[in-house]
């Protein structure tokens, strides 16, 4: 029960702030001008500003655990292909392919994920450690779904799209700022008080702005119009991923702090930052927006019940 409730606090007020998002909108105080012009400062400044912040923080050759991490990037990578293979056979509407790709397997690690596991173990150094290794891959392929089924794709010749890709991979301000993160915690830079809340002061506003822009250009009716994407990305999410790989990581021997982390990152709702991204490149933000808004609200019971399974079986204190 105490994890049930502690569950509730933490998605339910990120689906209040998407609600109040959404209430502004409806009564004039926020426009689309504004959905705009949020989604490229969250792209371009304030997410890549967080990642760095989450990153650059960690003591990464003090944590590093080779097995952990090479587990954590390999289950993202399979993730990824085995849901875009699945899309490219079943979903007909290529226009939602790279947008349901992206919602369905891009975890809210750096949102929430270090804030539930501190919760249950106090401070954690598995969590961060997580983040360093899926985080980075989760930007990488979204920019290579998205690039691959956007709206301008059809048409573009493989070596375009391949191009445009490492373009896009290259000039990403999200995967700038996590390798900037990872180069100052590699090498123990400490920053002046007066760096460091600044930065602290800019990243504190990625997550609050995303849920209000995420609210404010949500489009129910159109939002109905995709529920059965909406519901099976979400099902993927939440159940089929960390059904599919949490027997695989007690296989592998993992537990405790590290075994919620992974939880974590198979099966905590779909990150705000993917509709930042598809709606920067032009994919489709209705259905990116459909899927964060009911995998959050979803969460609250699907993690709790997981949490419930793993401390039933003795895996988690």
């Amino acid at each position: 029960m105490e994890n049930f409730i502690y569950s509730i606090n933490v998605t339910f007020p990120i689906f209040l702030v998407m609600v109040i998002g959404y209430f502004l909108k409806q009564i004039g105080m926020l426009n689309d001008n504004f959905v705009t012009v949020a989604n490229r400062f969250n792209f371009k400044v304030t997410l890549p500003f967080m990642l760095f912040r989450d990153i650059a923080g960690v003591d990464i050759r003090a944590v590093f655990d080779l097995k952990y991490v090479l587990f954590c990037a390999l289950v993202s990578t399979a993730c990824f292909w085995l849901i875009w293979g699945g899309v490219k056979l079943f979903l007909k509407d290529q226009t939602m392919r790279g947008a349901f790709v992206q919602a369905s397997f891009r975890s809210s690690a750096a949102v929430m994920g270090l804030a539930f596991i501190q919760n249950i173990y106090g401070t954690s150094a598995m969590g961060p450690l997580m983040i360093v290794s899926a985080v980075p891959l989760y930007n990488i392929f979204s920019v290579i779904v998205l690039t691959f089924e956007g709206e301008n794709a059809s048409g573009v010749d493989g070596k375009q799209k391949i191009k445009e890709a490492c373009i896009g991979i290259a000039k990403n301000p999200i995967i700038l700022g996590i390798l900037a993160g990872l180069i100052v915690g590699l090498l123990g830079i400490e920053f002046p008080t007066i760096i460091n809340k600044t930065v602290n002061s800019v990243a504190q506003m990625a997550t609050p702005l995303a849920l209000i822009t995420i609210g404010a250009g949500f489009e129910g009716r159109k939002a109905l119009a995709k529920i059965k994407p909406t519901i099976a990305a979400s099902l993927i999410k939440l159940v089929l991923q960390p059904l599919i790989f949490l027997p695989v990581a007690v296989w592998m021997g993992f537990g405790g702090e590290k075994m919620i982390a992974i939880l974590i990152m198979l099966a905590s709702p779909t990150t705000p930052s993917c509709y930042i991204m598809a709606k920067s490149m032009n994919n489709d933000g209705v259905l990116t927006a459909s899927v964060i808004v009911t995998t959050t609200l979803l969460a609250a019971f699907t993690l709790t019940g997981w949490i419930f399974i793993l401390k039933s079986v003795g895996l988690i204190g």
